[in-house]
């Protein structure tokens, strides 16, 4: 859209979930699962996490009741990318003939994106964007941002430049209010004004913009503590290839992976060949990888990584310094989930800040 309409107030929103759901979308969200607030299909706002809060640390992920907010929380470990690069792909089958599965892309609308989401959907778009099957679900995909209210101990999207406010790549976007409670919604796509124009709504106050600034102004002060400067990374990153920096961290990271698998950025995959022994069926399937694995990008029977500083390296060096030489933009958006949900709780921004 050239100009986004005025924002408007909803009061709840079981419309809008009832309304995207007669518009031919299933319907995903935030939901409180296992301990952890994960994304699922969601029939009503009745399965939204209302009145739960996180509290973020490195390597540590805890859930709490407090307050009346639907999205009072920080980054959920699950990100658009599920949705867009899945972990798991049939590529072909081969069963008396080759067999090419269709694309799965089922019209999705996902609600409570933040504004790190969008910037790391704009990042995979243009990494990804060659592939038919990534520009087929991305274009099956109803985004619904909302603006970061409760950042983590972790998060640092004001330093990468990509939040809390959610400003483009949505086609809705919420601020939730308090006292009372509402939300302030603003279309940010074609589609997204016509199902907010068929929702019912009242026209917003001077105050009701004046509050939703204030959550921003808010949700920024909290991140003040882990601001740090990106000019000069790039280089600095290169320049410390052989800095003793990197054996103290892998004498604490446990290559496990699971700072990649959270990341909305990262899309390194591998292929795998399988047969069903019961008829004879084979397939090929793409499935997420890492760099932090130790046979990734195995040559000649040798890792190219043997050890976990080269493998860590790689990773970090990777998303703020040749990632950068190649696609124009850093690889991290700043949501924090590498450092939360990190075992061994190690903190990429301290770790920038020893390597500089």
């Amino acid at each position: 859209m050239d100009k986004q309409p005025n924002p408007v107030l909803l009061d709840a929103l079981d419309p809008l979930i009832t309304a995207l759901r007669i518009g031919g979308f299933r319907v995903v969200g935030p939901t409180v699962r296992d301990g952890v607030i994960r994304f699922a299909e969601l029939s009503s706002a009745a399965e939204s996490p209302t009145g739960w809060t996180d509290a973020q640390e490195p390597g540590r992920y805890r859930l709490r009741q407090e307050g009346e907010l639907v999205f009072g929380y920080a980054a959920s470990p699950d990100s658009a990318k599920r949705y867009t690069h899945p972990p798991r792909t049939t590529l072909f089958r081969w069963d008396k003939g080759p067999i090419e599965p269709e694309i799965d892309a089922p019209p999705t609308a996902l609600i409570g994106l933040r504004a790190c989401d969008l910037a790391a959907l704009a990042v995979q778009d243009r990494v990804l964007g060659g592939s038919a099957a990534y520009r087929a679900r991305r274009a099956a995909l109803f985004l619904v941002a909302v603006d970061c209210a409760t950042p983590s101990a972790v998060c640092f999207c004001t330093s990468m430049g990509t939040g809390p406010k959610a400003e483009a790549g949505f086609d809705l976007a919420l601020t939730e209010l308090s006292e009372p409670h509402r939300f302030l919604a603003r279309a940010g796509s074609e589609r997204g004004a016509e199902i907010l124009a068929a929702l019912p709504h009242r026209a917003s106050a001077p105050a009701d913009l004046a509050a939703a600034a204030d959550v921003t102004r808010t949700a920024t002060a909290r991140m003040e503590p882990r601001r740090f400067e990106l000019d000069g990374v790039k280089e600095q990153v290169a320049a410390a290839r052989t800095s003793p920096v990197w054996e103290e961290i892998a004498s604490r990271c446990l290559t496990c992976a699971n700072c990649t698998i959270v990341c909305p950025t990262c899309f390194c995959t591998t292929v795998e060949d399988g047969t069903d022994l019961s008829d004879g069926a084979a397939e090929r399937v793409e499935r997420w990888d890492s760099c932090f694995t130790f046979g990734f990008t195995e040559l000649g029977g040798e890792p190219v990584r043997a050890s976990g500083a080269a493998r860590y390296r790689q990773w970090l060096s990777h998303k703020f310094s040749t990632w950068v030489d190649q696609f124009g933009e850093y690889g991290c958006v700043g949501c924090g989930r590498c450092v939360t949900w990190c075992p061994a709780g190690i903190d990429l921004v301290e770790e920038l800040e020893r390597l500089r």
